[in-house]
């Protein structure tokens, strides 16, 4: 069967693991248990409106967690269908980004590509983040500065508490010489936060607001 599964969606899925075991270790009532299994179940299942027979006989087992060991055995069964992220080679970053003739790539094949929603680096030459993000399965490129913060917030992209830093990026304006700059707080961890996104929905609006011309 052909991997189904995004990674937003598999953290979706660890999520609602999470609070199974967490109701197991601190509930005793079983008709509160069957109700919240029928919750995570259903909320699961929301994310794959047209899923097939054999996709749902893969997610089926979510209803039966208990405890840790489990979840962790139904999480390690699912990464097989968990959907990579689009095959990104150093020419694709190159071409991404033409106008940075010295890009510092990052070490490619030490990246598990199905963990990403959206791959992310420090170019260490010219100081810049780089970001790579798929909309409407194609590759889009975004860059700007990155200032980390001495303080925790929360992340445009994640929506999750973490140490975050501002990135912005620069688009020239309709008046010749003009620019306009456009950005906000996200995680500083690019690992951390592809761990914590759920949905792709923040991404994606963060990212066409980047994008907006002026």
């Amino acid at each position: 069967m052909e991997p189904f599964i995004r990674n937003d969606q598999f953290n979706f899925i660890r999520y609602q693991t999470q609070i199974l075991i967490n109701g197991h270790s601190t509930v005793n009532d079983s008709s509160v248990l069957d109700a919240l299994h029928s919750l995570s179940t259903e909320k699961v299942s929301d994310l794959f409106p047209e899923w097939t027979e054999s996709q749902m006989q893969v997610l089926k087992p979510l209803g039966n967690l208990k405890n840790s060991d489990e979840a962790e055995s139904f999480l390690e069964s699912l990464k097989p269908y968990v959907i990579p992220f689009k095959e990104v080679t150093e020419h694709t970053l190159k071409k991404l980004f033409p106008k940075a003739k010295k890009l510092k790539v990052p070490p490619l094949d030490s990246i598990d590509f199905r963990s990403l929603s959206y791959l992310s680096w420090i170019d260490p030459g010219s100081n810049k983040k780089y970001m790579v993000v798929q909309l409407e399965n194609k590759l889009v490129g975004l860059h700007g500065t990155f200032s980390t913060s001495s303080k925790k917030g929360i992340c445009t992209i994640c929506h999750c508490h973490e140490e975050v830093g501002m990135f912005l990026t620069e688009t020239k304006g309709k008046v010749q010489g003009t620019y306009t700059k456009r950005g906000n707080y996200i995680c500083s961890d690019q690992t951390k936060c592809n761990e914590n996104i759920r949905s792709l929905d923040k991404l994606n609006e963060f990212v066409n607001l980047l994008r907006k011309q002026a």
